[in-house]
């Protein structure tokens, strides 16, 4: 699993930093000392039994082993955080003297109140995380288009991108996404990529596509490749999406209610994609254009070809914070409305999540456009 190769380095690198240090803080006791070895050393054990074994043990195993080995893996970046917080400042002290006189005599109970201080409030940021993910918000996006339909004045389009269903997010998280769709009275659904995670089979055994095809749109209910649906067993995903109910839009067009177009391209994944010019070829120029691709690397692309709306997620605005200040360096727009000339786009930071179900700093949120036809 990706999410294993992830935090490799986390337990063979944060792991023996936090482990000395903690070890360091806490009395000199085999009461204290023997319960905490046994914690990383249980840890470490899980980790590597679900490294070695993925591919023989049940499911339910692996899922409570992703989920512990997740939550360690936050845990383990916001406790190295906070240590090295300690280790500035015992730093800045060697330079400038600022501790109160009392730290330095009682050094062994400032150690283990700050132990228990960072466990308490990594452990209490991890629920708020939780949280985030379990609760998606709503976010209204409110855009006006230049062109005129002809039949239509307005309409509401809510963009789910990055639901990730796999392992973590399981039917009861897609039930509550549905409904909370339906809940919006869209005119029109957009799936913008990603929709599963690294296996079909979690979702084909909880039959999760009964679930999708309770979408309410009038307008109907389409989706796109995202790069997980390139992963695994590709072709048994396609197969999959195909009985959710959605229009699945791989590289073609649509006219909807002859009103506007809507584009839907491959991901950047298949390099054989088709190219976006190609793709708007015989359109009317003179009606909206929506395009849905699920990495935002086409804003210059799209503004070339005269494209109106661009709707994108994958990044996930980073998740997990500070990686969202690393997404600002990758990405011309990695989360937000976004303008390039005539073009506007709106790049989802999705809502679901990609390994850990946590989110520090970024939200999951279900996008509810309404857009004006000003034309």
């Amino acid at each position: 699993m990706k999410v294993f190769l992830e935090s490799i380095v986390a337990q063979l690198l944060l792991n023996p930093y936090i482990f000395l240090r903690g070890y360091q803080a806490i009395p000199a006791k085999k009461s204290w000392r023997i319960p905490y070895v046994l914690l990383f050393a249980v840890e470490l054990l899980t980790y590597f039994t679900g490294y070695f074994f993925r591919k023989v043990l049940p499911d339910d195993v692996m899922i409570l082993i992703l989920q512990y080995c997740g939550a360690w893996y936050v845990f383990l970046l916001y406790t190295t955080m906070a240590l090295l917080a300690v280790e500035l400042a015992r730093l800045s002290n060697r330079l400038y003297k600022w501790y109160p006189r009392w730290v330095v005599p009682h050094w062994k109970a400032v150690k283990l109140t700050l132990f228990f201080v960072i466990s308490a409030g990594v452990g209490g940021l991890l629920a708020c995380a939780y949280h985030t993910v379990a609760h998606p918000v709503v976010t209204h996006v409110h855009v006006t288009l230049p062109k005129g339909t002809g039949s239509l004045d307005s309409l509401t389009v809510v963009m789910m991108s990055d639901l990730h269903i796999g392992e973590i997010i399981g039917k009861k998280m897609v039930q509550k996404y549905v409904a909370l769709s339906n809940g919006q009275s869209p005119d029109m659904v957009v799936l913008v990529g990603d929709i599963m995670d690294y296996e079909s089979r979690h979702a084909e055994k909880a039959r999760i596509e009964e679930d999708l095809q309770r979408l309410q749109a009038p307008l109907g209910v389409y989706a796109v490749y995202g790069n997980h649906e390139y992963r695994a067993n590709r072709h048994a995903k396609k197969r999959w999406l195909q009985k959710t109910g959605a229009t699945l839009l791989v590289d073609s067009t649509l006219s909807i209610a002859d009103a506007f177009y809507l584009v839907g391209r491959d991901d950047r994944t298949n390099k054989r994609r088709a190219p976006l010019h190609t793709l708007m070829q015989g359109i009317d120029a003179g009606k909206p254009v929506i395009v849905l691709d699920h990495q935002p690397w086409s804003f210059a692309e799209m503004n070339m070809n005269n494209v109106d709306l661009g709707l994108c997620g994958h990044t996930h605005n980073g998740q997990l914070w500070p990686y969202p200040l690393l997404m600002k360096l990758i990405y011309e727009c990695p989360y937000g409305y976004y303008r390039k000339g005539p073009t506007q786009f709106y790049v989802s930071s999705g809502i679901g999540i990609a390994g850990p179900p946590y989110r520090v700093g970024t939200v999951s949120e279900l996008v509810v456009l309404h857009i004006r036809f000003a034309g």
